[in-house]
């Protein structure tokens, strides 16, 4: 059977041009429901934006619903190059006057050189403990003590260190020492002389009971080279002795094994950096809180520019943002106004309303701060301002906690704004298969037609070729005749 390699060129007519025209009409329909897929999709993809927004505002709630927020104490030195401070929880307001007079420490140890650090020394086990040196006397010239003692820290456990033919040189001792973490930590240092290479041993720990006792069962050359008893036989020179941190707090006199010094002051953490004196003073930490609550007006005017840009009309284009008109958000925006205007519950002298601490609603319904008089609420009344967004565990009450469950409500399961959203999700679902059905449809139609035209086509050239047959015999048998 004769086939037609492009439509309409056996029967000269537009039927490929008339085939797209009615693909076209036939695809109406299809147009329609991409349109209504656009426009699903925006609202959808405009609903996560504005969750994305509540999730904002409601942790800057979140932070002014939690009492601690307003319990925060700040901690100040007058001269930061002694000491910093960090205040918790549990300080509380105060001025101190402080004077440090000597820094906390870690002992060291240095033994004896040797010319080489790669050569062999002896094997054994080294263990090293921990304790305070009492009494005696300290030899600065040969770092030894005379009539000392030697009290072992209990709460320590000393561990063994063994020294074998694998690492029984000066590095290998050094690299054993570290590796067994045994609260030492070993450096080789290099002094210039004829044997200069020396073993050092510095405790991880500052204070008087992390002074070292070195013990070695062994070898006679290891022994002598690291056995150490403040109490007995010095084999290691001490370059730097172990000892507390000493300062007085208002003329109290106060000890620490390390220089973070806590609880000298409650809930406050010293950190002593050289002696000297400097003034403290604790004091209710306002900013933070202040700070806070402006995060907190700056999140709902985010959400409020987010629902006037969802919302916006174009009266030059006749075109509407993907919320115009939606109820969804209407409601969600009237419930949050309610919630920040409803008087909050309390006695006579509690605080009730946010216009208290100078945040109020403006005409095109976002929030602003008076800074001035926020900043006097919290310097006058800082519990009041507490009571006003934050209660204890189990109440209800404070419009952070308020405000921050009513986003729960609204974005969690059976909540307005998820509600909302599943069912743009169902609905997109639902047009995807409609789509997907009337495409298949449209295509089977269509193809129907391309059947039937190329017929058509075939016919007509059929048709054409029969009659320049005939034309051309009716023109023979003329010729003939003549």
């Amino acid at each position: 059977m004769a086939s037609i390699s492009s439509l309409g060129v056996g029967s000269n007519l537009e039927l490929s041009t008339l085939l797209t025209q009615l693909q076209t009409a036939e695809s109406q329909p299809l147009v329609a429901l991409q349109q209504r897929q656009v426009s699903y999709t925006s609202k959808l993809s405009a609903y996560g934006t504005l969750q994305s927004s509540l999730g904002t505002l409601q942790a800057a709630a979140k932070k002014l619903s939690d009492p601690a927020l307003f319990q925060g104490v700040k901690a100040a030195s007058s001269a930061a190059d002694v000491l910093t401070a960090a205040a918790g929880s549990a300080a509380t307001a105060g001025t101190y006057a402080i004077q440090v007079t000597q820094l906390a420490q870690s002992q060291s140890l240095v033994a004896a050189g040797q010319a080489s650090t790669t050569s062999a020394i002896g094997s054994g086990t080294i263990t090293i403990d921990f304790g305070a040196i009492t009494g005696g006397t300290l030899d600065a010239a040969t770092g030894t003590y005379t009539g000392a003692g030697f009290t072992p820290d209990t709460a320590r456990t000393a561990v063994p260190i063994t020294i074998d033919g694998s690492n029984n040189t000066l590095a290998g001792i050094r690299d054993a020492i570290n590796a067994a973490k045994a609260g030492v930590s070993a450096s080789i240092v290099n002094d210039g002389s004829g044997t200069p290479n020396r073993l050092v041993l510095t405790s991880s720990q500052t204070g008087e009971t992390s002074s070292m006792r070195v013990s070695v069962a062994g070898d006679a050359a290891l022994q002598n080279l690291l056995n150490n008893d403040p109490a007995g036989t010095q084999n290691l020179k001490q370059t730097v002795a172990g000892q507390n941190a000493k300062l007085t707090v208002n003329g109290i006199a106060v000890t620490s094994a390390s220089n973070t010094v806590k609880e000298a002051i409650q809930g406050t953490t010293l950190t002593l950096l050289k002696t000297g004196a400097s003034n403290l003073s604790t004091e209710a930490d306002t900013a933070a809180v202040e700070s806070a609550i402006n995060d907190f007006v700056k999140a709902y005017n985010s959400l409020q520019a987010t629902a006037n840009k969802l919302t916006t009309y174009d009266q030059d284009s006749k075109t509407g943002a993907a919320l115009v008109g939606d109820s969804t958000l209407r409601n969600l925006q009237t419930r949050i106004r309610q919630a920040l205007t409803t008087p909050q519950a309390g006695g006579p002298n509690d605080m009730k309303v946010l216009s208290e601490i100078g945040v109020a609603f403006q005409k095109d319904g976002t929030m602003a701060v008076d800074s001035a008089k926020l900043k006097s609420a919290l310097a006058s009344n800082l519990a009041g301002v507490s009571g006003l967004f934050a209660s204890a565990t189990g109440s209800t009450a404070g419009y952070g906690k308020q405000l921050s469950a009513l986003v729960d409500n609204l974005t969690s399961t059976g909540g307005a704004l998820k509600v909302a959203s599943d069912g743009m999700t169902a609905s997109l679902k639902q047009l995807d298969e409609q789509y997907a059905d009337m495409k298949t449809r449209v295509d089977a139609k269509v193809e129907r037609y391309r059947a039937q035209f190329t017929q058509l086509d075939l016919l007509m050239s059929q048709m054409n070729s029969t009659s320049n047959y005939l034309t051309q015999q009716f023109a023979s048998m003329q010729s003939s005749s003549k």
